[in-house]
């Protein structure tokens, strides 16, 4: 069976750094719908986009924010599988979307995920973080983890059935989602031992020690929402095995 894949990219002034993420999902060898949802861009950004013919949609327009800019994209996308894909990061190499999809028809699953390497803003080539997220599983919510939310693809009957990102959450309506689908409503899945994306280090998350307070009581917010059992202590435990990853690297 084949199916048709939407991408979503979300994007305020992202000039510095689109251009990589265009030229990634352009070049890939299976065919996707790449819809763009601009906040209203003041820069260059959408000039760079219209250089890119296989981009389907554009929308430029304010937004409530970064979950509201993709729920806009959600409803707009028309895949059987929806991935998302932020304007800081891009797909290693050209069948990272080929690979996907040859998942979902083989193993008749609802989501696929992998690994994605953090990368410096200002060397590409040079990696200080391995997200591995074969750990990954729905027990795992409750420590704080979950798959790498830019490699997770799903079904767009996921979201018709268990809701969009949740717009009230401020940093974790990612974590929110994903604990949602696997967690609550555990929806089948297939982990892909390969990364897939390269993202730019220095994310909404972890900008300070207040984004990582904000970003762990809406972990606890999302876990006590969708009936998952946790505690502070369960949650912050995550941090220890975050400074193995620094070290750690893809085989």
């Amino acid at each position: 069976m084949s199916y048709s894949v939407s991408i979503i990219t979300v994007v305020y002034n992202g000039s510095a750094t689109i251009r990589d993420c265009l030229a990634s999902v352009a070049s890939q060898t299976y065919p996707a719908e790449h819809i763009i949802i601009d906040g209203g861009s003041i820069d260059d950004t959408l000039e760079i986009v219209r250089e890119f013919p296989h981009v389907a949609r554009v929308v430029s327009e304010p937004d409530g924010g970064i979950y509201d800019a993709m729920n806009k994209g959600l409803i707009k996308a028309s895949g059987d599988v929806i991935g998302i894909l932020n304007a800081d990061d891009f797909y290693v190499d050209n069948d990272v979307i080929a690979t996907i999809a040859a998942a979902f028809a083989s193993h008749n699953v609802e989501s696929v995920f992998g690994d994605l390497v953090y990368v410096r803003r200002d060397d590409t080539s040079r990696v200080v973080r391995y997200y591995n997220s074969a750990r990954c599983t729905p027990d795992r919510f409750a420590y704080g983890w979950m798959p790498a939310h830019p490699t997770f693809f799903v079904k767009r009957a996921c979201y018709e059935q268990y809701g969009l990102f949740k717009t009230d959450y401020r940093i974790a309506s990612d974590f929110e989602l994903l604990a949602r689908f696997l967690g609550k409503h555990r929806i089948s899945y297939r982990y892909i031992p390969k990364v897939m994306i390269k993202m730019r280090a220095g994310g909404m998350s972890t900008k300070s020690w207040r984004s990582n307070v904000i970003l762990n009581r809406e972990i606890l917010r999302a876990c006590s929402e969708n009936g998952i059992r946790t505690n502070y202590c369960m949650v912050y435990s995550k941090y220890l095995t975050k400074l193995f990853q620094l070290w750690d690297r893809p085989r």
